[in-house]
């Protein structure tokens, strides 16, 4: 995200907006997940944001997370990226009996509704947004994302989008 996602955007008549950006090898990677309690149908969204790639190992962590987070059982639903995979495959093996997993179908981003919360991060709070450094993109982010936390009615549409019912 240190190359800014380009939207069509205003400017003077004959006067094309210019974006002056580098390619950068620095990187931030987030993990995330929309939380639905099952009997009230609260709405929530934990995150956690790296500053390398995610790999089995934090999204094992994450994962746990989000168990200490909501306490019980939980039933995650993932996409069968690899790293979710690993990470299912690696508390399986460590014995976790506390989640099930319902796996959507491959290829199939419009199903997940968690994939909105990037859409609406990329295409509607930070297009055009060229950061100064990893800190400023940090700081946009997590305000972002901490916004559409609260935001329960925005969290709802994202499963309207995926066409699921809550």
């Amino acid at each position: 995200m240190l190359q800014p996602t380009v939207r069509r955007t205003w400017g003077p008549k004959g006067k094309t907006p210019i974006h002056k950006s580098w390619d950068r090898r620095d990187r931030l990677s987030v993990i995330s997940a929309i939380t639905v309690s099952p009997k009230r149908r609260n709405l929530g969204l934990v995150f956690q944001i790296h500053r390398k790639n995610i790999h089995t190992d934090e999204a094992a962590a994450f994962f746990r997370a989000i168990r200490r987070k909501l306490g019980n059982r939980v039933v995650f639903v993932l996409d069968r990226y690899s790293v979710h995979r690993g990470a299912v495959k690696r508390l399986r093996q460590a014995g976790a009996s506390w989640f099930d997993i319902e796996w959507l179908p491959p290829y199939a981003p419009e199903l997940n509704p968690d994939e909105q919360v990037w859409n609406h991060t990329k295409y509607s709070d930070l297009p055009n947004f060229i950061p100064d450094n990893i800190n400023h993109l940090e700081h946009e982010l997590l305000q972002s994302l901490e916004k559409q936390s609260r935001d329960k009615k925005l969290l709802a549409s994202h499963f309207v989008c995926a066409e699921l019912k809550l």
